[in-house]
């Protein structure tokens, strides 16, 4: 027989969910660097070509030229910012769960654990987008062969002098956009995906590690497949001049699509995808490892 449903603790996802992005952070890092750099390099002049060809080009030329810490420029932000992101997130998905249930034996409907994972994607926004933020601009800066920054307090303090608190803030609606959607696809997938690999009369609790790294894995690829044109549009505005885009995300779109086609709102998809995997079947199994340990030691948490 299955195992009786447990009562979910939000309190229990915060500290799992802070575990689980520390996991995702050091397994996806470097190909997040890539991304970024593909979505802001500049269009190339006509007859040459353009900075990086593709993920390949890009990854080979970031190490050969700032070797394996280039790849991982930048990571102190997400690090800092992402255990309490991630633990908000697990949180803000707990919550949205434990609201729509009348008791602990209650099953949600996928459409139920889309609206929870919503949740979790506005919930975090406040933490996201200054990580978000800081990320980006000492991402670039290699690139684009400015030296502006030292680091990411360095990168702080400045953003702080030039625009106060709302330079921090840059970019929070096309936050929005992006992980609202993409959140609720993230969890309800795996969510979709758990019960799909747990054999009859079986609990979810007892799901294997290959099968929590493959659920973890695919939710993270449907996750991005939703989040990629705004997280592009993001990018390219969080790490615009001062006052180029007045208008905000629709004159970062309509620079993009009439510049480079519809597709520039695609540009990093291979390095997203192949990161997407990896990164969050880590950050899952980091999240389902964490959950056993506290419902070991506290079961009544």
């Amino acid at each position: 027989m299955a195992d009786e449903p447990k009562p979910i603790s939000p309190f229990k996802n915060l500290l799992a969910g802070g575990f689980g992005g520390m996991c995702l952070v050091f397994v996806g890092h470097p190909l997040d660097t890539v991304k970024v750099r593909l979505q802001t390099q500049p269009p190339s002049l006509s007859g040459q070509p353009p900075m990086y060809s593709g993920t390949l080009d890009c990854f080979r030329k970031t190490l050969m030229r700032e070797g394996i810490t280039g790849l991982y420029r930048g990571m102190a932000a997400p690090i800092i910012g992402v255990t309490p992101m991630f633990a908000v997130c697990f949180f803000g998905f707990g919550l949205g769960k434990k609201l729509q249930q009348k008791s602990p034996e209650d099953e949600l409907s996928y459409p139920q654990l889309f609206t929870a994972g919503m949740l979790s994607g506005v919930f975090t926004t406040g933490i996201m987008t200054p990580g978000e933020r800081i990320k980006c601009l000492l991402q670039i800066q290699a690139s684009s062969g400015e030296n502006k920054y030292s680091g990411t307090l360095d990168c702080a303090k400045k953003l702080y002098q030039e625009f106060g608190i709302r330079g921090f803030y840059k970019g929070t609606v096309l936050t929005l956009m992006r992980d609202v959607p993409a959140s609720g696809m993230y969890f309800m997938t795996y969510e979709w995906l758990k019960n799909l690999f747990t054999p009859e009369g079986k609990s979810v609790s007892d799901l294997s590690v290959p099968r929590i790294l493959v659920a973890g894995g695919f939710a993270g690829i449907f996750n991005w497949a939703v989040a990629i044109p705004p997280d592009v549009l993001k990018s390219r505005f969080q790490t615009a001049p001062p006052g180029k885009y007045p208008n905000g995300f629709r004159d970062v779109l309509r620079e993009l699509i009439r510049e480079e086609g519809v597709t520039s709102l695609y540009k990093g998809f291979n390095a997203v995808m192949i990161r997407a995997f990896p990164a969050n079947a880590a950050c899952f199994l980091g999240f389902e490892i964490a959950m056993k340990f506290l419902n070991w030691i506290a079961p009544n948490l």
